[in-house]
């Protein structure tokens, strides 16, 4: 048995990435010209090799088919340009302001919970009351690279504590896929199938909730170690105008009380986490 080094596959050529995100958009070569203000038979032109587009047009075509930035450099590199867009550690001197804004939004939210994920949900920051939503959970699960949603559906994990399980897995799953199209990720194709091959937990409860709260968002029923039922809506905050592929791809994922009791546990919780 050789054990010489396999090669590394190459990248696609940008045509090929082209036309993948292309259908991906479910548009066709003509609705893609159109509204990248090119000729329909110059685009095919690019996506079979048979031309090669100008960076610029690289961004265009992009920019219309709202590719992300991680993806852009990729397209970029295939075209034989530079990439564009950087990429550091969240940790890097230079994204202290994007840590800084990030530590103040989950501060500010208190005492209610918020925590920041990467794009492949693994948990980047959380305020002080993030602490109080994990309690009772297997400490396998908390160990190294957090993902939130494994956290939450895992029978070790929180999903026992989910009053309205079922729903909320429904909400989950449907909120995973539509970044499955958006994204075309393969790592979160993958988590989407670990998540719904996990089994309910045994003697896990599930209240059907009536509809949504107003119309705009599922609640989420969670019962606490004291065996109080805090009932929350959740809200998504991203950087829209990032020009850094690690600050794009950060997602604020914030927790508002449903009702008074709730709100009310959270400031007690929060008043017994200062201390005396």
């Amino acid at each position: 048995m050789s054990l010489a080094p396999q090669p590394t596959l190459a990248p696609p050529p940008f045509g090929a990435q082209l036309r993948r995100w292309r259908l991906h958009r479910r548009l066709s070569q003509q609705g893609l010209a159109g509204e990248a203000d090119i000729s329909t038979r110059h685009l095919s032109f690019v996506e079979t090799g048979r031309a090669l587009p100008s960076r610029e047009m690289v961004l265009r075509l992009a920019q219309r088919l709202d590719v992300p930035l991680r993806e852009r450099n990729a397209m970029l590199v295939a075209a034989g340009y530079a990439p564009m867009y950087r990429e550091r550690p969240l940790a890097d001197p230079a994204l202290a302001p994007a840590r800084e804004a990030v530590e103040l939004i989950l501060r500010a939210h208190e005492p209610n919970p918020a925590l920041a994920v990467d794009r492949h949900w693994n948990l980047v920051a959380g305020n002080r009351m993030l602490p109080h939503l994990l309690a009772g959970a297997d400490a396998a699960l908390l160990q190294g690279t957090v993902n939130v949603l494994r956290l939450s559906l895992h029978p070790r994990g929180l999903a026992g504590r989910i009053v309205n399980l079922g729903q909320w897995r429904t909400h989950l799953f449907e909120r995973l896929h539509q970044q499955v199209q958006a994204t075309g990720d393969a790592v979160l194709s993958d988590l989407l199938a670990e998540l719904q091959a996990y089994p309910v937990p045994e003697g896990a409860h599930d209240t059907r909730l009536d509809g949504e709260h107003l119309g705009v968002a599922l609640p989420l029923q969670y019962r606490a170690q004291d065996g109080r039922v805090l009932s929350f809506i959740s809200t998504t905050t991203v950087f829209g105008t990032a020009v850094d592929v690690t600050v794009q791809e950060l997602a604020l994922e914030t927790f508002f009380p449903l009702d008074a009791a709730t709100g009310e546990a959270l400031r007690q919780l929060a008043a017994a986490t200062e201390g005396p």
